[in-house]
């Protein structure tokens, strides 16, 4: 799959960021990793990716995220909504959407052409393929790295930051994640609203991944698929000091 159109979400949550401001910024995305602006990383991997054709940053204050980033005619720097859901909504279905969407984030700092090209090339098809990394994975890699994992028979996975809205059946998933998206608690909280069927098979590890995603897809109308990439380090965001170090020492390592 090529020519696919990127969204990197470079936006800020409400209120001050204590993080931010540790590192002279009130944005986010301008706290630098080992020397540049983070949104500076996933952009320039996207830039560098056979498989992107356009490249949509969207942020509240896009001139101030646009001034880090590279001249390039693939690239622009939009206004976003309040909210990330309210913000897919808006640009998914609006009159310049195009189809598919990939969507990751401006702390992606690890992201590389490589995950990229796996991650699209195993999403086609679907109306919405989520990117995966399994925990054994990033355990053998860097078995002192924390994160947030979701256990389902079989093993458990984190997040990837990478997402593939296939077409505009992906709008029941958009609305239902607005509905919790400012709820701290957003797994147990999303999988009670598909149900209770849903919410115990997954608390109970009754259920795989797939299995889960299956019966939430067809809850929802749509097919998910889970993409689970071969390189653990796309589960790596910069959400705070420890991940900035880890980050970092990464990139060193990456030379």
């Amino acid at each position: 799959m090529t020519g696919i159109t990127a969204i990197v979400l470079a936006g800020s949550r409400p209120g001050t960021d204590p993080f931010a401001e540790a590192h002279g910024t009130d944005l986010k995305a301008l706290i630098p990793v080992s020397g540049v602006p983070m949104v500076r990383w996933p952009v320039d991997a996207l830039l560098n990716s056979a498989a992107i054709g356009r490249i949509r940053v969207l942020a509240q204050q896009p001139e101030r995220i646009a001034a880090v980033l590279p001249a390039d005619p693939r690239l622009t720097v939009e206004q976003s909504g309040n909210s990330i859901a309210a913000t897919l909504e808006s640009f998914c279905f609006g009159p310049a959407s195009d189809w598919p969407l990939l969507v990751t984030t401006g702390d992606h700092a690890l992201l590389t052409p490589a995950m990229v090209a796996e991650f699209c090339a195993r999403a086609a098809g679907y109306d919405l393929a989520i990117g995966v990394v399994e925990r054994g994975g990033l355990q053998r890699r860097l078995p002192q790295s924390k994160r947030t994992w979701i256990a389902f028979r079989g093993g458990a996975h984190s997040g990837a930051n990478l997402f593939m809205l296939g077409g505009r059946k992906v709008l029941p998933a958009l609305e239902m994640w607005r509905s919790v998206e400012q709820d701290r608690k957003k797994v147990a909280r999303l999988l009670w609203v598909l149900g209770p069927a849903a919410f115990l098979g997954a608390l109970l590890r009754l259920r795989t991944l797939d299995q889960t995603l299956g019966r939430i897809g067809r809850r929802l109308g749509m097919s998910i698929r889970a993409v689970e990439l071969s390189d653990p380090l796309a589960c790596v965001d910069v959400d705070k000091e420890a991940d900035l170090d880890l980050a970092e020492a990464l990139l060193r390592e990456r030379g």
